[in-house]
């Protein structure tokens, strides 16, 4: 496995096939969170950590594990537990660390747990019958995708809430409306090879 094919897997799920902007993966945190930049980007560091080290840990689970026993058909299950597993340590380092990030995530914190984005890269990742190695990769260039996409989000709506918009825009379609221009935006690396 060459150093080219690894970052192949990092833009790739970075830019070409954003879990938010190209698959609509995780939008719920996605439109919820995304009101201020610091803010979006705790969240962002934590589905980092959760999506990297889930993608290794489910690999490792499903090879060695499920595909050796027979029960393949519980991967989602077990994937499930150990997102949570990773989401409650998460929870517990900041509410320890960092208890104004902890309360200004509020709900969306441990909602990275049925975030489908997360627990989608981890079903892909099997899909795509990666080896460990590339996992991790793909599980940490789909979350740097998502924390790229929710960090220009938020500049976004910090930016519009000082700007004068007509009262039918106000709120929920404006943004709406920037995140499909950003979606559109994020298409453009459709062409990119390496």
């Amino acid at each position: 496995m060459s150093n080219t094919s690894l970052l192949f897997i990092i833009i790739t799920t970075a830019f070409v096939n954003n879990v938010v902007l190209s698959q609509f993966l995780g939008i719920c945190s996605f439109l919820g969170v995304s009101k201020q930049i610091k803010t979006s980007a705790s969240l962002g560091a934590a589905v980092i950590f959760v999506m990297t080290i889930s993608s290794g840990v489910a690999n490792l689970l499903y090879d060695y594990l499920l595909v050796p026993l027979g029960l393949e058909y519980l991967e989602t299950i077990v994937f499930i537990l150990v997102i949570a597993a990773l989401v409650q340590m998460v929870e517990m380092f900041l509410k320890k660390t960092s208890p104004a990030i902890y309360k200004a995530l509020g709900i969306y914190l441990p909602l990275i747990t049925t975030n489908c984005a997360v627990l989608g890269v981890a079903l892909t990742n099997v899909q795509n019958e990666y080896t460990f190695t590339q996992s991790v990769i793909a599980g940490f260039g789909t979350a740097v995708g998502y924390t790229i996409a929710i960090v220009l989000l938020a500049g976004i709506r910090e930016r519009i809430d000082e700007e004068s918009i007509p009262a039918p825009f106000r709120g929920a379609p404006v943004v709406l409306l920037a995140a499909a221009l950003m979606s559109i935006a994020f298409m453009g690396f459709g062409g990119l090879s390496l």
